[in-house]
C-alpha cells in the first residue's frame, strides 16, 4: 500500500461544512454513529472525541489512503471510540437496523449511484434515527467556472462548455434534487439548511497553484478540453483571473452548501 499523504484539506474545505454538521447533530448516550466518506477524519474523530465511550463511531471511506491516514490518527489521538472501514456505501458491511445516527460531512454526493447508497443508509438506520448530510451547491466556485466557460465560447468549444456543465451537475446537485430522492428512499426532512462561505486568494494563479485545487479539482477541469488545448485554454483562464483579481483587490471564490437534518421513520 502506497504511503499516506501528510496533506490534510481540513483548513481549506472540510471545517466549513463540518461545523455546521456537527452543530445539526443531537448527541445522546450510547449512540451507534456511521460516517460515510471520512475523507481524512474530520468531522469523524471529533464527533467521537465529542460523544464520549458511551458512543461508537465507525466510519467507512473508499480511498485505502485516507483509511491508513485516519487509522493513524487514531492511534496517535488515542481516540479509543471510534474505527474506520475500507468500504463502499453502495453496499454497507452492516447489518440492518444498526446505527442512532449517520453523518457524511461533504461525502454522499461525491458517491457513484446516490440512490442506492440512500437505500443502503435506510436499511441501517434504526427507526427514529437522524441522519445529516452536508454537500455543496451548483454554483461552487461560479467564478472560476465562469470565466473559463468565457475564454471557451471565444474559442468556440461548444463541446467543452456542455462538458462542463455536465461535470458541475455530477458533482453538484441542486438540493431539490437530494430532498426529492430522500423523500423517495421513504426518510423524513426536519430541516434544510443553506449556507455558504468565500476564500480569498491574491490572483486566480495563487488559486490554481492551491493544493488542494491542484489535486482535487484542476485534473476533471482540464479533462473539460481537449488535450491539444489545456495549455491555451488554461493558461488565458488564469491570465482573467488574475485580471478578477487586479480589478477588485482579490479574486474571491464562492462556496454554497446545504446542511440537511432527515430522519427515518
Amino acid at each position: 500500500m502506497e504511503p499516506f499523504t501528510i496533506t490534510d484539506e481540513l483548513p481549506l474545505w472540510s471545517a466549513p461544512f463540518g461545523l455546521t454538521l456537527l452543530d445539526t447533530v443531537r448527541p445522546r448516550k450510547g449512540m451507534a454513529v456511521l460516517d460515510i466518506g471520512s475523507g481524512s477524519g474530520f468531522p469523524m474523530l471529533e464527533l467521537a472525541e465529542r460523544l464520549g465511550p458511551s458512543c461508537t463511531v465507525s466510519g467507512i471511506e473508499p480511498s485505502e489512503q485516507c483509511v491508513a491516514m485516519i487509522s493513524a490518527k487514531i492511534t496517535s489521538l488515542g481516540i479509543t471510540n471510534a474505527r474506520i472501514i475500507s468500504g463502499s456505501v453502495e453496499e454497507l458491511p452492516f447489518g440492518d437496523d444498526c446505527f442512532d445516527l449517520i453523518i457524511s460531512n461533504n461525502g454522499l454526493n461525491n458517491v457513484g449511484d446516490e440512490p442506492r447508497a440512500l437505500l443502503e443508509c435506510f436499511r441501517t438506520a434504526k427507526p427514529g434515527a437522524q441522519l445529516v448530510t452536508t454537500f455543496n451547491l451548483p454554483h461552487t466556485m461560479t467564478e472560476f467556472y465562469d470565466v473559463l466557460e468565457e475564454v471557451l465560447n471565444m474559442h468556440g468549444m461548444n463541446d467543452a462548455v456542455s462538458r462542463m456543465h455536465e461535470h458541475i451537475f455530477e458533482k453538484r446537485k441542486p438540493v431539490e434534487y437530494y430532498t426529492d430522492l430522500l423523500i423517495k428512499t421513504g426518510f423524513d426532512i426536519r430541516t434544510v439548511n443553506l449556507d455558504g462561505f468565500k476564500y480569498r486568494f491574491n490572483d486566480g494563479s495563487s488559486f490554481l497553484q492551491h493544493h488542494l485545487i491542484r489535486s482535487a479539482f484542476l485534473p476533471r477541469w482540464k479533462e473539460i478540453v481537449a488535450p491539444e488545448a489545456r495549455e491555451t485554454v488554461f493558461r488565458e483562464t488564469e491570465e482573467r483571473l488574475n485580471q478578477v483579481a487586479a480589478d477588485n483587490g482579490f479574486l474571491e471564490i464562492s462556496v454554497p452548501y446545504v446542511c440537511i437534518d432527515f430522519f427515518k421513520p
